[in-house]
């Protein structure tokens, strides 16, 4: 059997999350889902994950906090697209600084862009 490359998908948005994970598995990648950042940042620390799809306005702890912590105290290189509705250039610039790895509005990006944006990551 195949081992199929898993994403976290961390979003507190039912519908999106629905969407994106039914989008994710038809293009053969493994999905897990975190509704938070405190439940992102447990999930990101564990192996296995290739690459982590961050939303920013979250519950408990939002994005750019988790990220933050990911990189900076947990020391984790796993790629991650931050895929959010904020869209100034001060919210892309503060996510990269952070370690983003790309940032994405939600808005301006078809589901199928949000995949090939995840491949160039995973498969190159």
């Amino acid at each position: 059997m195949e081992n199929k490359i898993k994403i976290l998908l961390v979003e507190d948005e039912t519908a999106l999350i629905e969407v994106l994970k039914d989008k994710m598995e038809n293009a053969g990648f493994e999905v897990e889902v975190a509704k938070n950042g405190v439940e992102g940042l447990e999930k990101a620390c564990k192996p296995g994950i290739s690459l982590i799809l961050l939303d920013i306005v979250m519950p408990k702890m939002d994005g750019m906090t988790m990220l933050r912590s990911l990189r900076k105290e947990k020391g984790v290189k796993t790629p991650v697209i931050v895929l959010t509705n904020l869209g100034s250039d001060d919210d892309a610039k503060s996510a990269l600084a952070d370690g983003a790895d790309d940032f994405m509005i939600k808005a301006e990006h078809k589901l199928d862009e949000v995949i090939e944006k995840i491949n160039k990551f995973v498969k190159d």
